[in-house]
């Protein structure tokens, strides 16, 4: 008797344990799922286009010999850094100093002929008044005047020829910038290119450092916006060298590198539906080498006051994105936004939030449009 009483109680102790343990698990299923919530941050914010394109050299030099003749000199180490008017290159001159010399001797020669002509001629004008000397010859002397002037203008041209091929000889950099390998070693015999049309040999290639150029290629939508903000006096216009832009390198992270876009093409390529864009930046440490690829943002609209929400709380609903958002009594409603740019991971909303809607940011899953939830403020 004694011990069915005990089993009793027991049975009854662990009915009611069960019971309690049943009811609790029902109380915690039934309390609204937690989720965490933030409000929109304010902030400026400025629309960007962004591209990826190459760096390009303001000049890109290809030094060629323009008389002929064997090299001589080389003045400078490969890959240097150069400054306009260096001396690089020498042609043995010695050919073109004779012939110099060869010229100026024909001036003297052709201004002995003229002198000796004037004074003929002088001889026959006298002579012509008395009537002691025929026309016929007078006519004569005349023209043999003029004949030796011409003959000494060519002797004069011959010297400046000879003088520019004898300059030519010693090749200076045309710009500053860095040079490449010589192509021609000392010894070797160098073709001219003259005037003939003819392109002489190359020696080697300069391109300029600083500035720099970076050329990209925008879509007609893109153009079409930065156009009509310029039109709507909201930007500065495109082709008058005012609109900055920012530039980084393809191993950087933060735009580090200011410029302005110096050029838009004139036509829009009608096979790739795009137009060629140039922006120019300083390289004062020529740390950007031609060539290299880059990226390039371009503002499309003036700075404006925008929110900005995490782009992990935008969802999206068929063509709509929306975010959820929590009410003062905990439910959760979907409100359709107009999504601006992405910046930094945070989504830029145009339209559809209010500054004081609480917005989930985390808990996406747990929480369903018109159910109710706990909402926890995001610490940061």
């Amino acid at each position: 008797m004694v011990h069915r009483r005990l089993c009793t109680l027991i049975l009854g102790a662990i009915l009611g344990l069960g019971l309690s343990v049943t009811a609790a698990e029902a109380q915690q299923q039934m309390a609204p799922p937690t989720v965490t919530v933030s409000r929109p941050v304010k902030k400026q914010v400025v629309d960007w286009q962004e591209y990826s394109g190459q760096f390009a050299p303001v000049d890109d030099v290809a030094l060629r010999a323009r008389v002929s003749g064997y090299l001589t000199e080389i003045h400078f180490a490969d890959g240097q850094m150069v400054n306009k008017g260096d001396l690089l290159f020498v042609i043995d001159p010695r050919p073109y100093e004779i012939a110099l010399a060869a010229a100026r001797a024909s001036v003297t020669q052709a201004e002995a002929s003229v002198e000796l002509a004037k004074r003929q001629l002088a001889r026959g004008g006298a002579l012509r008044k008395n009537d002691f000397l025929a026309q016929s010859d007078y006519d004569i002397r005349f023209q043999q005047e003029r004949a030796a002037e011409a003959q000494l203008d060519g002797a004069r041209a011959a010297v400046r020829d000879a003088e520019l091929n004898l300059a030519f000889t010693r090749i200076t950099a045309p710009v500053s910038g860095r040079i490449g390998a010589h192509q021609v070693s000392i010894g070797n015999l160098i073709s001219g290119g003259g005037n003939n049309g003819a392109q002489g040999t190359q020696l080697s290639t300069i391109v300029s450092l600083d500035p720099i150029y970076f050329t990209f290629d925008m879509s007609e939508a893109d153009y079409l916006v930065l156009q009509r903000a310029a039109a709507a006096g909201r930007l500065p216009p495109v082709r008058n060298g005012k609109l900055k832009v920012d530039l980084r390198l393809d191993d950087e992270t933060g735009w580090k590198h200011p410029g302005r876009l110096d050029f838009v093409d004139n036509q829009i390529d009608r096979g790739a539906g795009t137009i060629r864009g140039r922006a120019v930046l300083n390289n004062p440490d020529f740390a950007i080498t031609p060539g290299g690829f880059g990226y390039v943002r371009v503002p499309a609209s003036a700075p404006y006051e925008a929110l900005l929400v995490p782009e992990a709380a935008v969802m999206t609903d068929q063509s709509r994105k929306i975010v959820l958002t929590v009410a003062d009594d905990g439910t959760v409603r979907a409100k359709p936004i107009v999504p601006g740019p992405v910046m930094d991971g945070m989504q830029v909303v145009r339209s559809g939030l209010a500054p004081d809607d609480k917005v989930i940011v985390n808990g996406l899953m747990r929480a369903r449009p018109g159910g109710k939830v706990t909402p926890q403020m995001a610490t940061n």
